[in-house]
């Protein structure tokens, strides 16, 4: 079973596209064991920005996940921590008087790695280094990463916790080359391996100098780019509506998986 997380430059830098082309593709690809489709579950163990619907917080990204994703998971299963205001979710969280702690994400984790999925993917919140808060009597399993005693606590202790390996997205725009270099280069030092990135243009304001700016992270960073996205509008050429799926199809058609698979 492999296991993937996903993570960006910055926050709004596509994160659920690229995890939903992702998924979309590997459920697609024929397991040579079984020949079918590769059994691929979701987890976005933390949202902040979401509706209530009949009681429950349901937040769009985790329903996209749960709509490619192949395991039969429910939205409570993919998105265990979820808030309501499109804040950061250790403020959220303070908000409404709850704790986030690593004990509680990797605990949930372990009910995903309990389907036994040929991949499971996860996807973060915001960027690598997402806060999410001080460490309490609750939240101790931080201490267990390394010798130092910790005094707060980020999503990305739980990714070195679960030794997961790490696919870098790149938001394609002004400055993207010293975010994605930054952002490789504290993913390393954490001790995580980072084995592929994309290069996704999230916006539709093409960036200048896109295809150099290209050639340059492909020289800077040393690993390998598995699929560049180029922005899809919402209306074709002729007039027509481009539904999400159908960006998704397009997008999970460009990824090169053989990386991520061997």
């Amino acid at each position: 079973m492999k296991q993937f997380f996903i993570t960006a430059t910055d926050t709004d830098a596509g994160k659920t596209f690229v995890s939903c082309a992702l998924i979309h593709a590997l459920t697609h690809h024929n397991n040579t064991l079984t020949n079918e489709g590769l059994k691929v579950a979701a987890f976005k163990p933390i949202s902040a920005g979401c509706e209530l619907v009949d009681g429950q917080l349901i937040n769009e990204d985790a329903k996209l996940l749960c709509e490619f994703a192949n395991c039969a998971q429910s939205i409570s299963h993919i998105n265990p921590i979820s808030f309501e205001e499109p804040i950061a979710p250790h403020i959220a969280a303070k908000k409404v008087n709850q704790e986030i702690t690593l004990a509680d994400i990797h605990h949930h984790y372990q009910q995903v790695k309990s389907l036994n999925a040929d991949i499971t993917l996860v996807e973060g919140a915001g960027g690598w280094r997402l806060p999410l808060g001080p460490i309490t009597i609750k939240s101790t399993l931080t201490a267990s990463i390394d010798n130092k005693e910790p005094t707060y606590q980020f999503l990305s202790d739980f990714v070195k916790i679960t030794n997961l390996d790490v696919i870098l997205i790149v938001n394609m725009k002004l400055g993207c080359l010293n975010h994605a270099l930054l952002t490789y280069e504290t993913i390393k030092a954490d001790g995580v391996e980072c084995i592929a990135w994309i290069a996704n243009c999230a916006s539709n304001g093409s960036m200048n100098n896109l295809a150099e700016n290209i050639a340059e992270l492909e020289q800077l960073l040393p690993i390998p780019k598995i699929a560049q996205f180029d922005f899809i509008a919402d209306v074709d050429e002729e007039g027509n509506d481009v539904s999400f799926y159908e960006k998704i199809n397009v997008a999970a058609k460009k990824i090169n998986l053989a990386v991520l698979l061997q």
